[in-house]
């Protein structure tokens, strides 16, 4: 009778296996992503901010209505926060507003409200900038507003000058729930003095950022996932150029509260807007 041998022994160690990507990151091969309230708030970075941008490495672009900074100023000041995201990834709404205007419009006198940091950019860019008789009123957002430049502009426009706006957006999200008065906050005051409509607003859910972040990526609308917080522009914006989207934040239409939590989400994006998006739209 022939002696049993027995098996070796197990390790008891189970082969590592990855966890599968999400259904939005296995469907999609490019990504936008907006900045206030899907990356950071404020001067802080969202939970997760970072994985998700390591995750999405070589395949995202920021679209954001920032039209206070130049993307090289604020990659600087991302930077800081622990994001690290190039110049070039970093489509905002104020620069392309000016670079439209100095490639279009390259003798135009403008009068524009906002930043330092813009001002300086549009003059290297070329334009013209005046503090009367414009051909165009540019409002982007500007923290030192005043009803002195609330009358000038509003006057302006009466007068026959074209009012240009960066964006739309009445407010951004701050650390605890708070808002950031916006752009379109200054534009409802300009309009309704003026009794003028924009002739032209740049940032989304309008297509200009989206184009050019597809244009940067070499992408296609249906390869490419929009993620951001609202659903009037990212979202209405999205399904405008037959991009999918998904939510960040606490509201009803929320996906995720955080990119942190949206790595684990698995859902593939949604394709329409939600019902409130068009009736909500933060545009004069």
């Amino acid at each position: 009778m022939t002696a049993h041998t027995p098996a070796p022994a197990s390790s008891g160690a189970t082969p590592a296996h990855p966890a599968p990507a999400p259904a939005w990151l296995a469907r999609h091969e490019h990504f936008l992503l907006d900045l206030d309230g899907t990356l950071i708030r404020e001067n802080e970075p969202m939970e997760g901010a970072a994985d998700l941008l390591h995750r999405l490495d070589g395949r995202y672009v920021v679209v954001s209505n920032n039209s206070t900074d130049t993307a090289q100023g604020l990659s600087r000041r991302l930077a800081r926060l622990g994001l690290r995201i190039s110049p070039d990834k970093l489509v905002l709404a104020g620069q392309l507003t000016i670079d439209f205007l100095a490639s279009s419009r390259p003798r135009a006198r403008l009068q524009l409200l906002g930043s330092i940091a813009l001002r300086r950019y549009a003059r290297r860019q070329g334009c013209v900038l005046v503090e009367q008789s414009p051909d165009l009123v540019v409002l982007a957002l500007d923290k030192r507003f005043t009803y002195a430049k609330l009358s000038a502009a509003a006057n302006a426009v009466a007068g026959g000058a074209e009012l240009v706006a960066t964006n739309g957006d009445l407010h951004h999200p701050a650390p605890g729930d708070a808002r950031v008065p916006e752009t379109g906050t200054l534009l409802h005051a300009v309009a309704a003095c003026a009794g003028i409509a924009p002739t032209l607003v740049v940032g989304k859910p309008e297509n200009m950022l989206f184009a050019e972040g597809l244009r940067r990526l070499g992408a296609r609308p249906e390869d490419t996932l929009v993620i951001g917080d609202n659903p009037a522009t990212d979202a209405q914006g999205a399904a405008r150029l037959g991009m999918r989207y998904l939510l960040l934040g606490r509201g009803p239409e929320a996906d995720s509260i955080s990119p942190a939590a949206l790595l684990a989400l698995d859902h593939a994006g949604h394709v329409q807007a939600p019902a409130q998006a068009a009736a909500n739209l933060n545009i004069a």
